[in-house]
């Protein structure tokens, strides 16, 4: 059973962005990670990248496919979760706070345009299945 946090953001792609300020942290969801299966790779970019809303930043891999990472927002990587690179199921374990990704500082309020609040984001779920 998938579960959604309440003061995130989702996007189509079930990237989650948790909006702190000016940073933003973003992960994949737990029905992506439910989707996946047991991950087995993370490619994750640099600090200091620019990441533009919509655009592949990194990719995942599980034993059952490979999947990119699109950015939920535009700005710069702050920040990227190290862990991952050594020990990739932490997503598994806990997608919304050990497994995040990267942190991007955004700029402009415009920064969650586009996203869905978790009541759209469980219905997008529900019609995708």
């Amino acid at each position: 059973m998938s579960s959604f946090p309440e003061k995130f953001y989702y996007s189509e792609d079930h990237e989650w962005a948790k909006i702190e300020g000016d940073i933003v942290t973003i992960g994949i969801t737990h029905h992506a990670v439910e989707q996946l299966g047991d991950i087995t790779y993370v490619g994750l970019p640099q600090e200091e990248d620019e990441l533009e809303k919509g655009e592949v930043f990194g990719s995942i891999e599980s034993v059952k496919a490979q999947s990119d990472l699109f950015s939920p927002v535009s700005g710069k990587v702050v920040k990227i979760n190290e862990e991952l690179e050594d020990t990739p199921e932490v997503i598994n374990e806990d997608p919304y706070e050990k497994g995040w990704i990267v942190q991007v500082e955004v700029s402009g309020e415009d920064a969650i345009s586009g996203l869905m609040d978790v009541e759209a984001y469980k219905k997008h779920v529900a019609d995708e299945e």
